[in-house]
């Protein structure tokens, strides 16, 4: 039986490999709590170092939380329980030992719909640990691009009206009910939502010229001054109470693609200059040549006590709805 379903599983993930369109397959829903990650491997490799590599890669810090928290959360399953529910994991990594040849593959929709499996097989342990670590980058985008899209789809279900906003500035973005925008003018729109007391999480949208922004070793040092000019004047608190990219913490710059445009991410820690408040933020920079500017959408969490991972999580996924008409 269990060679039988090792055959099928093979026979799934080629099909979904070479035909992302068919749907001839009957799939039922994937399940799961966001970026949870089911791990199906041998609980000798799991105990071992295939699984350290494993909780070192894909648990480890997420950038830019003040307190550490990880990128997934994982369940180990053995493979001979990974049958019937237990396949319908929204992301699966299955590690597998042995055969000749070191490999990662990544495909969709192979036990259920939506779905993301990376398979990574090995003849030893060295040859699995060398998989995960070539290839984890790519493992990880593809984990979180599924996540992101399942994010975005519960948002969806109910969404804020802001179509004024979104023709001011030229594009669209679905925010979900729940926000308030607080201040709205030509070029800057300020948005909230209540957690519990006087916790938040907020997003700032507005544009800047092309040129404000140097591409090179420059770039990050030009974002802390835009975004600190912006936060002071923008969304000024009493008595001089100031918001501010905390120096002591270097932000993390990455390069993405958003609406098919390149654009920056930067992750960091915010705080209040003359007060006792900070929280993590993460920014999109989206390049619009066109209008010579950068859309930026800039979401910001204040939540002492509390993890945050979930919530900047929700911000990158409203940001990344963005589409510049």
């Amino acid at each position: 039986m269990k060679a039988l379903y090792s055959v099928l599983f093979c026979v799934l993930l080629l099909a979904c490999g070479e035909n992302k369109e068919d749907n001839s397959i009957y799939l039922p829903e994937s399940n799961g709590i966001l970026n949870s990650i089911s791990v199906v491997v041998d609980n000798q490799l799991w105990e071992g170092s295939v699984g350290e590599n494993i909780r070192n890669i894909f648990a480890a810090p997420l950038n830019g939380l003040p307190v550490d928290e990880p990128i997934f959360i994982m369940r180990q399953i053995p493979p001979q329980v990974f049958d019937g529910f237990a396949t319908r994991s929204r992301i699966v990594l299955k590690i597998e030992k042995g055969g000749t040849e070191a490999t990662t593959k990544i495909a969709n929709e192979v036990f259920s719909k939506p779905q993301t499996v990376a398979v990574v097989r090995g003849k030893t342990n060295q040859d699995i640990i060398a998989q995960l670590k070539q290839t984890k980058d790519k493992i990880i985008d593809a984990f979180n691009k599924e996540e992101v899209k399942e994010r975005q789809r519960q948002i969806n279900l109910s969404l804020l009206e802001d179509e004024a906003m979104e023709n001011k500035l030229g594009f669209t973005i679905n925010v979900p009910f729940g926000y308030r925008i607080s201040k709205a003018t030509e070029d800057f729109f300020w948005l909230r939502k209540n957690l519990d007391n006087s916790k938040t999480i907020e997003l700032m949208i507005y544009e800047i010229p092309l040129e404000t922004i140097s591409k090179g070793d420059s770039t990050i040092v030009d974002f802390v001054k835009m975004r600190n000019g912006v936060t002071k004047t923008k969304i000024p608190g009493e008595d001089g109470i100031f918001m501010e990219v905390q120096g002591d913490y270097a932000p993390a710059l990455f390069n993405t693609i958003i609406d098919n445009k390149p654009a920056y991410e930067v992750r960091g820690i915010w705080r209040m200059n003359g007060f006792t408040m900070a929280g993590p933020f993460i920014t999109y920079l989206i390049e619009d040549k066109i209008n010579n500017r950068y859309l930026v959408g800039d979401g910001y969490v204040y939540a002492p006590s509390l993890e945050k991972r979930d919530y900047v999580f929700e911000l990158e996924s409203i940001i990344k709805s963005i589409t510049i008409k």
